[in-house]
């Protein structure tokens, strides 16, 4: 009884270990900054490390859930899976996020996989914090979230690593320019929906127009309540400051900026090589481990994209306001925006000009058409 006794203690013991040796490395691999400049040139992949990493850790994570809330209480069996985490999948997917710099993948990748390591190693770090020390598995209310305490349950905290986990692998099978498709077409998609309103706005303005004329103290005190309330206004009929020639041009352009996100996903962000070139040009190898500038010019191109629906969100608050100075300064700065990304963009990958180059030209005219 005595000899079971102590190596029910040993197994507690070494549990305690295991966990606070788990908790104090996830709080030490936890990624401060995105990866900016590789030190030296490194043959691992950093999204298939990162894949693996990820893989690993969501079914050490499965093993972890179930040993802590299904009898009997294994401290043994608990204490190998941490130490098996410890000793691999978390200083690779570390290992990936360092190796994941924006030189070689872009900084929107580097960034991205920073930010789906964290969130693995936070809801990690809760599991871990979780398993118990007492020789007793978890209760319903701690395993499901139903006690008076607040927080989520075991299954739930299971659920958000398998999750963020599945992020993270998903990053390998989508690769950079999966990645800067999906950001682009989230940001297309910004553009779509301001279009949208401000076409609302303009329909609802032109049937107010269509309507005869109410009462001149009606129309004063709907001016009013419209006033307290923050109501849109819309073009009066006399149309003094000649806003709606600047709605329909405004439109047409933003309509000529959806069409550069699909015209450049297409015909750029599908055709990117693969990032990072596995072998890159002599010339280039002799003097750097770099990318030879494709990965630095999408995120310049991206960097672009992204304030594109900032600056059309503004142009709507413009019409909506009635303000024609303003709605002349955000279109000019929208034409602008949609012109840089196109001369970003104006040569593929290669450095030749090529049918896209042709019709970014013809785009930016149009831009500049009547304007």
């Amino acid at each position: 009884m005595a000899g079971t006794s102590t190596k029910e203690e040993q197994g507690l013991a070494a549990l305690e270990v295991a966990v606070s040796t788990a908790r104090t490395l996830i709080a030490q691999l936890q990624p401060t900054a995105p990866a900016v400049q590789s030190k030296s040139q490194n043959d691992v992949n950093a999204l298939d490390l990162a894949h693996d990493a990820a893989s690993l850790i969501r079914a050490h994570t499965t093993k972890l859930s179930l040993l802590i809330i299904n009898k009997p209480f294994t401290p043994s069996a608990i204490s190998t899976v941490l130490r098996e985490l410890v000793a691999g999948p978390l200083p690779g997917l570390a290992s990936a996020t360092e190796l994941c710099t924006a030189d070689r993948y872009t900084k929107v990748m580097s960034a991205e996989l920073q930010y789906r390591t964290k969130k693995v190693l936070a809801d990690l770090g809760t599991l871990v914090q979780a398993i118990p020390l007492d020789r007793e598995i978890l209760n319903d209310d701690a395993k499901n979230g139903t006690g008076p305490e607040n927080g989520k349950g075991i299954l739930a905290v299971t659920g958000t690593i398998w999750e963020a986990c599945d992020g993270i692998i998903e990053l390998k099978k989508l690769g950079v320019a999966g990645l800067v498709i999906q950001k682009a077409e989230g940001y297309r998609d910004l553009l779509k929906d301001a279009l949208e309103e401000l076409q609302e706005w303009a329909e609802e303005g032109s049937d107010g127009e269509d309507e005869e004329a109410v009462d001149g103290e009606e129309d004063a005190a709907q001016a009013e309540v419209d006033n307290i309330f923050g109501s849109q206004r819309h073009i009066p009929s006399d149309d003094p400051e000649s806003i709606r020639p600047r709605l329909e041009s405004s439109m047409k352009r933003l309509r000529l900026l959806i069409l550069m996100y699909q015209a450049a996903t297409k015909r750029r962000f599908k055709t990117l090589p693969p990032l990072p070139h596995p072998e890159l040009p002599s010339e280039l190898d002799e003097k750097s481990a770099e990318d030879p500038g494709i990965a630095n010019r999408l995120d310049e191109v991206l960097d672009v994209m992204s304030k594109i629906p900032d600056i059309t969100d503004e142009l709507a608050s413009a019409f909506y306001e009635l303000d024609a100075e303003e709605i002349d300064k955000r279109m000019e700065q929208c034409f602008f925006t949609g012109f840089a990304v196109t001369e970003l963009l104006i040569k593929n990958w290669e450095g030749q000009k090529d049918e896209f180059s042709t019709w970014a030209t013809k785009f930016q005219l149009a831009m500049k058409k009547g304007w």
